[in-house]
């Protein structure tokens, strides 16, 4: 035991020496400059040598050698392949899966002759796409092992593929790389987090993963560009003159010029999350390939990335929806009096054709300028409407026979006193959980759903899935996000890949957090007393929250007053 923690004293000097780089923002429009550098991206992870077998090692110290070894990820691996027995050190992937633990793990006989068990807590697992798994605390894990004897030394000569390293280890070799694909409509660019150590070769596991497709959350909630087969042509994405060249087999050349330009508008984006990268050619046979086709020189629309909400925001002052910006209220344009259905929670479309809000019933209204109020859902319980970029409006409550459902309307066009065209969807992994909140992201293609059971929150993301006509049909299986406030009750994107979360009270101080898809801890934000409402604009800058003092913005580190006289403001969404 005193040589493994020696071990991972050693480990821990060595990585603290490794500085781990800021990401650069590279922009998709615009001309590609040109660096005097010329070299093949490093990456910032730091490079921990482990020591290999000692002659004479007992099995358990062979195999706590050899996952200890996992984290020596130079040369694919080579350390920790020298406790493997000569056919599965050949045999063996490293790559397939990263198993994350907490705290330190266990070898544990398993009461088999040369059998052994490696135990540990686990807290999340990793695929060979970089597609991250959480885990509650608590969760055990195993892995079978059999070691035998060669040349006179234990090897392991049975194990399954993958490595398993602390948790510490992990949030220092790998980081976290957002892929994009498209909107279903090929405007918008929706990220998809993935996690790579971040080494040499991490711009050939993004290529790699970019082509393989979205994760299952969002798989048939995004598009991509890329043909069905294509793949890289060779084993390496190099960097050239800050440029990736990626090489791909000939499906490209086969694709269309609107194709190609969508394919290299994804890859752009996606390597803005490598720093020394500046530029990426398309290729086939190490020859570029046109992206503008030559008789039309015709260039699609630049997608949208990290889409915009307005300054404004939609309150209620006085019984009535109003628009709240620069700490004055003013009346909407068109929009008659709601006063009678006593408005609270409003949301609203960015296009400014619907607004939505809850009034008493509890029940869900619709407001189209030039229309009387409409009255769209009445249920026992309903949570804040969210409006989403093509003016569906979104609330959850329990159905007829009393399972959660999520519902979508769309009453924009509708004549008055006609049905507004809706649907109800009833996903299976909400089932007995009672939505508190949701809110779909600013590219339409997904939705954060914090939902309660037994009083205790669950944050959670899905993608949106659409039929060809644009009705929302289904929601994914989601991906849960870490929340540190059991307590929590509303949600709010703050950008394409960060969530604002914060429990109520009519008194008490409540301490909002920042959630990001990036991973890491939630961060707690500075408490404040009375939390009714919250609402986020573009970016932290843009934090408020509503009490009964009146509205607060956040300011750095502080709440500061904003104004009074509204409530519940929100920002479009």
């Amino acid at each position: 035991m005193t040589r493994r923690w020696l071990r991972w004293a050693v480990l821990a000097v060595v990585l603290c020496l490794g500085a781990l780089a800021g990401c650069a923002q590279m922009p998709i429009t615009g001309s590609v400059g040109k660096s005097r550098d010329s070299a093949t991206t490093r990456g910032n992870a730091p490079q921990y040598i482990p020591p290999g077998p000692r002659d004479g090692a007992s099995p358990q110290s062979v195999i706590e050698g050899f996952f200890n070894a996992g984290s020596g990820y130079q040369n694919d691996f080579t350390v920790a392949r020298q406790f493997l027995a000569p056919a599965q050190a050949v045999t063996w992937k490293p790559s397939q899966r990263t198993l994350v633990y907490r705290g330190s793990a266990a070898v544990v006989p398993t009461g088999r002759e040369n059998e052994y068990s490696y135990e540990m807590d686990l807290a999340y697992s990793v695929d060979s796409q970089g597609i991250s798994t959480p885990f509650p605390p608590g969760t055990k894990e195993h892995l079978d092992v059999t070691v035998s004897s060669v040349d006179g030394q234990w090897r392991l000569s049975k194990l399954p593929d993958g490595t398993a390293i602390p948790e510490e280890t992990f949030k220092v070799l790998y980081k976290s790389f957002p892929l994009y694909f498209f909107d279903p409509g090929f405007s918008t660019l929706v990220p998809d987090v993935r996690w790579f150590i971040d080494n040499s070769g991490v711009a050939k596991s993004l290529v790699s993963a970019l082509i393989a497709g979205p994760a299952p959350y969002l798989r048939s909630a995004v598009a991509t560009s890329f043909p069905q087969g294509v793949r890289l042509e060779r084993e390496s994405v190099p960097i050239v003159d800050n440029t990736a060249q990626v090489d791909l087999t000939s499906e490209v050349r086969d694709a269309s010029f609107t194709d190609r330009q969508r394919m290299h508008a994804q890859l752009v984006r996606t390597f803005s999350g490598i720093s020394s990268v500046v530029g990426v050619t398309l290729r086939s046979n190490q020859s570029e390939v046109a992206l503008e086709d030559p008789t039309t020189g015709g260039n699609i629309p630049q997608p949208t990335v990290d889409p915009q909400v307005p300054t404004w925001q939609v309150a209620v002052a006085g019984g009535e929806l109003v628009r709240y910006a620069d700490q004055q209220a003013a009346r909407i344009d068109g929009l008659r009096s709601v006063a009678q259905f006593n408005p609270r929670d409003p949301a609203a479309a960015q296009s400014q054709q619907v607004y939505a809000f809850l009034g008493d019933g509890p029940a869900l209204y619709s407001a189209v300028p030039n229309q009387p109020a409409r009255l769209l859902e009445s249920r026992t319980r309903l949570s804040p409407p969210s409006v989403s970029p093509k003016d569906w409006v979104w609330t959850a409550g329990p159905g007829a026979t009393g399972a959660t459902e999520v519902v979508a309307y769309r009453p924009v066009g509708v004549a008055e006193g006609a049905d507004v065209p809706h649907v109800a969807i009833a996903p299976r992994w909400l089932a007995g959980r009672t939505v508190e909140d949701l809110r779909v992201s600013r590219d339409g293609a997904r939705v954060a759903v914090l939902s309660s059971r037994d009083g205790k929150a669950v944050l959670q993301l899905a993608g949106i899935v659409r039929g060809p006509d644009g009705v929302p049909r289904e929601l994914a299986d989601p991906v849960t996000l870490p929340t540190a406030d059991a307590g929590a009750r509303r949600v709010a994107w703050v950008d394409e890949l960060t969530l604002l979360v914060s429990g109520l009270s009519a008194t008490e101080p409540v301490a909002p957090e920042i959630v990001s898809l990036r991973g890491g801890e939630p961060r707690q934000l500075p408490p404040l007393a009375g939390i009714h409402s919250i609402s986020a604009g573009n970016g932290e800058q843009a934090i408020y929250a509503q009490t009964p003092a009146g509205v607060f913005q956040l300011v750095r580190t502080a709440w500061t007053e904003h104004g009074k006289g509204v409530e519940y403001p929100a920002f479009a969404g």
